[in-house]
């Protein structure tokens, strides 16, 4: 805890945001990070007030539930209507699809219950062979791993998972490469590079002049990222440099990525409101389909049209466009009791994060 502190501690932040203005600046930066919990220090420390003008932060795709699509909840919600157990972490069975959300299908007399890991969801299905048990597996490469290493036990065969996993990493470069996501530098998720590694984000330093920073989660830990990001681009730089060294190596978790290699192709895959980006889905190869819950049920894929509620600009938010304020839907008739976008759902998504810290205005 103590160590913890140190990372929290004002006279550090503020030397920090001394050396940030000290640093000559000829343009406005936006610096874009993609990770909730990033979101979350930004917000809960006021840092943006902190920051000079020029100085943007950003808020990108880094909410796992958030780009969900909505058809992978419709199909999860059929398949619970059709009397499979559909197993379902709390805040993605309050994402609502293009017709209903899970938690909404459960009130209906759908099966659906929450559960907090695979191992939960495994242990339904062994409990009752009878039972068909569906795990809706949502998360980045940070939770991937755990899915392919249960898969990799050869577990029931009443025991299958839909795949909603995603990797971040080639979706940031994808979305800058087609001018979707505006900024002059990344603070890459600590999680997801831990699993990942730093190397993974080194097309975007080589071959777009992008620098990158993985950071930390505590307010010191950003700031201190924010610094050497800012540094690197008024030098002229384009570096992949960890700040986050507690954590983050250049090769990452190489058991975890070869765990994930060893059960998963990557594919093309859809993030919600965004669209479609190469090779960023997990989807189990060939040996594993017969855990494949669209291969075991047949399931259909859609077009995404009307994946959004009329009004919702999530999609901007997460692209970092326009601000969770400026949607004319938060906290209105999209709260956090009550969300109607999948921004509002998840503890990790940017409207949910400002509504909770009664946010009103922009920040």
């Amino acid at each position: 805890m103590s160590f913890l502190k140190e990372f929290r501690n004002r006279e550090l932040a503020e030397a920090l945001v001394r050396k940030i203005k000290d640093i000559p600046i000829k343009k406005p930066i936006k610096i874009c990070h993609v990770c909730g919990t990033h979101e979350w220090t930004i917000v809960h420390y006021g840092l943006r007030s902190l920051l000079p003008d020029n100085i943007e932060l950003i808020a990108g795709p880094g909410c796992p539930v958030c780009i969900t699509p909505a058809l992978d909840i419709d199909q999860a919600a059929e398949l619970a209507l059709e009397g499979k157990t559909v197993a379902v972490f709390g805040d993605v069975s309050r994402s609502i699809g293009t017709k209903y959300s899970l938690e909404g299908v459960r009130s209906e007399g759908g099966d659906v219950k929450i559960v907090y890991s695979i191992l939960d969801a495994l242990k339904l299905a062994e409990s009752d062979r009878s039972r068909e048990v569906v795990f809706f597996a949502v998360g980045f490469e940070t939770t991937a791993p755990i899915t392919a290493l249960h898969i990799l036990r050869t577990p029931p065969k009443n025991f299958s998972i839909l795949s909603s996993h995603r990797y971040v990493p080639p979706a940031v470069i994808a979305l800058y490469s087609r001018g979707k996501l505006e900024m002059d530098g990344v603070i890459a998720p600590g999680h997801a590079t831990t699993i990942s590694g730093l190397k993974a984000y080194e097309p975007l330093a080589k071959e777009y002049g992008i620098p990158v920073v993985a950071s930390g989660f505590e307010p010191v830990d950003v700031l201190m990222s924010v610094f050497m990001l800012v540094k690197q681009i008024s030098e002229g730089k384009a570096e992949v440099l960890n700040q986050y060294s507690r954590s983050v190596t250049w090769e990452g978790n190489v058991k975890a990525m070869q765990t994930i290699e060893r059960v998963f192709d990557l594919t093309d895959a859809h993030w919600r409101g965004i669209g479609t980006i190469e090779r960023t889905g997990f989807v189990l190869k060939e040996e594993f389909k017969d855990y494949d819950a669209r291969y075991k049920y047949g399931l259909k894929s859609v077009d995404y049209a009307n994946e959004m509620h009329p009004g919702c600009r999530c999609a901007e938010i997460m692209l970092g466009r326009i601000k969770p304020t400026q949607c004319p839907l938060y906290m209105k008739i999209c709260k956090p009791n009550k969300p109607i976008g999948p921004c509002m759902v998840s503890v990790e998504g940017a409207c949910r994060i400002w509504a909770t810290h009664m946010v009103t205005h922009d920040c």
